[in-house]
C-alpha cells in the first residue's frame, strides 16, 4: 500500500513542478507556453509539437512554426492564453518579449505560487484519505493498522515539507530583482 501511495505523491510533486514552471520570473522560458493548445487544421495541438521555441536573449522567446500557415493560429492562441505578453509576428517567427516584472506583479505571482502549493497539499491529503480508507477496510490487526496509518502520515508530512520548500524557493526566485 505504501509504495503506491508514494508513487501518487511523487506524481503530485511532478504536477506542482510543471505548474510552477509556467509562472514566469521575468525571464523568457519555453515552459511559459507549456500546455498552450493551438488550433492546427481543426485540431487542438500542443504548441511545442508544431514549432520550435527558442530563447535568443534572456527576455525573448522566438516561436518558429514548422508550417508557416500556422502563424496566425499560434498568435491567436497566445493572445487568448492570458500569459500577459503581446506576440509580434514578422511573417517568419512570433516574438514574445517578456517585460520586466513590477513589484506588484511579483507579489501576484508569489500568491499564485502559494495557491498552487495549497492545491498540491489538497491533492496529498486526498491521497492520504484514500489510503487510510483502504487500510481501515483491510481489517488488519489493530497494531498493524496503526503502523500503516502512521506510515501514511509520515509520508504526507515529508511531502508537505517538500511542497513548502518548493513554494518558498519559487517565491524567492520571483522576488529577486
Amino acid at each position: 500500500m505504501n509504495l503506491d501511495t508514494e508513487v501518487k505523491m511523487q506524481k503530485a510533486m511532478e504536477t506542482l513542478d510543471n505548474k510552477l514552471l509556467s509562472i514566469r520570473a521575468g525571464r523568457a522560458n519555453p515552459a511559459m507556453l507549456q500546455g498552450l493548445m493551438v488550433d492546427y487544421y481543426g485540431t487542438l495541438t500542443p504548441i511545442n509539437s508544431i514549432c520550435n521555441i527558442t530563447v535568443p536573449e534572456a527576455r525573448q522567446l522566438f516561436i518558429k512554426p514548422f508550417d508557416r500557415s500556422a502563424l496566425k493560429n499560434i498568435e491567436k492562441a497566445i493572445n487568448e492564453s492570458n500569459i500577459g505578453i503581446a506576440p509580434s509576428n514578422n511573417g517568419e517567427v512570433i516574438i514574445l518579449t517578456v517585460p520586466e516584472l513590477t513589484e506588484d506583479r511579483r507579489k501576484e505571482y508569489a500568491k499564485q505560487a502559494k495557491s498552487l502549493g495549497e492545491e498540491a497539499k489538497i491533492t496529498l491529503r486526498n491521497i492520504r484519505q484514500e489510503d487510510n480508507d483502504k487500510i481501515k477496510k483491510a481489517e488488519l490487526p489493530e497494531d498493524e493498522e496503526k503502523l500503516y496509518l502512521e506510515d501514511v502520515q509520515d509520508l504526507i508530512n515529508k511531502y508537505n515539507k517538500i511542497v513548502d520548500d518548493k513554494i518558498k524557493e519559487k517565491e524567492e526566485e520571483l522576488m529577486r530583482i
